[in-house]
């Protein structure tokens, strides 16, 4: 008869027999990741590669690179020529939705969806684009002045079938008109 502690003994042996094959798998557990990761590694920063007769390095690529990002305009609100007028404010704010009927928005000329809304007057057109209504959001405090959003207002309310009057520019101050 065999000896039933041999027998479990090879049952719960490993794969790893000898002194040899236990230094083989360590050394392979610590290879095997390092390699995976340096080829992982290679694999994420393979690309074109800036290098001699490519223009990354002169002086106009450089200077875009490193362009600020923002800039501050500072303009004076009383100053009428620096306003814009009610078409260039539709088209830079306005027409992106205004144009295409997007979100809902009535489109530039349709007599029949802006009659509705030209016959709450004027107060009320401007309420709705300075404090937003629906999906447009509110323009009042941003870029433009009130002014001009009123401007924008009116053009677009007259291309589309109003008779609305452009609101006036603010008067010159009396120390300006002295001059």
């Amino acid at each position: 008869m065999s000896d039933p502690h041999s027998a479990a003994a090879e049952a719960h042996e490993g794969p790893i027999k000898t002194p040899r094959q236990l230094i083989w798998a360590v050394v392979a557990s610590f290879v095997v990741p390092i390699v995976i990761i340096v080829l992982l590694v290679k694999f994420v920063v393979m690309g074109d590669r800036v290098g001699a007769g490519t223009s990354a390095m002169d002086a106009q690529s450089v200077a875009q690179r490193i362009a600020p990002v923002a800039r501050l305009e500072l303009r004076d609100a009383s100053d009428v020529t620096t306003l814009k007028t009610g078409e260039q404010v539709y088209q830079m704010v306005c027409g992106a939705c205004h144009n295409s009927g997007a979100a809902g928005a009535p489109k530039l000329g349709d007599a029949a969806a802006w009659a509705p809304r030209i016959a709450t007057g004027y107060e009320a057109l401007l309420t709705s684009a300075l404090k937003g209504k629906g999906a447009m959001g509110a323009q009042g405090g941003g870029d433009y002045a009130d002014l001009e959003i009123g401007r924008a207002v009116v053009y677009l309310a007259n291309q589309s079938g109003g008779k609305l009057e452009e609101p006036a520019a603010p008067a010159a101050p009396a120390s300006e008109a002295k001059q």
